[in-house]
């Protein structure tokens, strides 16, 4: 039995694109590969993450969707990935739905929370990948969440959808959720050529300061090759540019909690 409480960790941008779904898998795969107990909860109805990882989403037997809406017992949804240590509780596409059916539920912000609560004293890290939308179901991961990490695309406008995202954070830390830090904002995407690339980090840094991770995620195609073949990066190109980053980003992540 381990001493210490997991910390949960929601990964939210309700921008689309940014490299959400790829952290998710990716820094959960780097974390468990240092030796950390780590589990994903897989929010988001397009179950990325659970393709990514290597679930077969048309075969889910058990998914987050039963837990939510009929109030299975969560350890029956959890299921092995190929790498020790890292374990996930996929999504299913009825989860589209589910946002409507929870809507009557007592305390509909809070479920999530209640499933995840006892699993924290099983796992180092909970890794919650949300979907690219403010739903209920995300206000579920961050009701959940001790802290939020958010991923943002080194382009022009990446700070425009920030302050919606930085303002639900303020409504949930308010009313549902006080204890909720953010835990870093997270640069992807990042092509060291441009120019523009540098201004963003620079950009993102002046106001957020220490919340900006040193870590940025640098352009790599071999990201998507590898969830495409439903891996996280460690499996697939151990010695890319993306695993590299990923495993610094881990490296961070667990300094900055010790």
């Amino acid at each position: 039995m381990k001493q210490n409480m997991g910390k949960i960790i929601a990964l939210a941008n309700q921008k689309g694109g940014v490299g959400k779904t790829t952290t998710t898998i990716n820094l959960a795969a780097s974390l468990a590969a240092l030796e950390k107990k780590v589990l994903v909860v897989d929010a988001d109805p397009q179950a990325n993450a659970s393709s990514g990882l290597g679930v077969d989403i048309r075969n889910v037997g058990l998914s987050i969707y039963e837990c939510l809406v009929n109030g299975d017992e969560p350890k029956g949804a959890i299921t092995t990935t190929e790498i020790d240590n890292l374990h996930i509780m996929p999504s299913h596409i009825d989860l589209v739905g589910a946002e409507i059916e929870m809507l009557n539920m007592d305390g509909r912000e809070q479920i999530l929370k209640k499933i995840l609560l006892p699993l924290k004293q099983e796992y180092d890290y909970i890794l919650i990948d949300c979907s690219p939308s403010l739903g209920l179901i995300t206000v579920n991961a961050l009701t959940a969440a001790d802290a939020v990490i958010i991923p943002v695309q080194c382009e022009y406008f990446a700070l425009e959808g920030i302050s919606k995202l930085l303002n639900t954070i303020k409504i949930i830390k308010s009313k549902l959720n006080p204890s909720l830090e953010i835990e870093g904002f997270l640069l992807t995407m990042y092509d060291s050529r441009l120019r523009l690339a540098n201004q963003i980090y620079e950009e993102v840094k002046r106001p957020f300061r220490d919340l900006v991770f040193t870590t940025v995620i640098q352009r790599n195609v071999k990201l998507s090759e590898a969830s495409s073949y439903g891996k996280p990066i460690l499996l697939y190109d151990a010695e890319s540019k993306g695993a590299l980053n990923y495993m610094q980003l881990a490296k961070e992540l667990i300094e900055k909690n010790q």
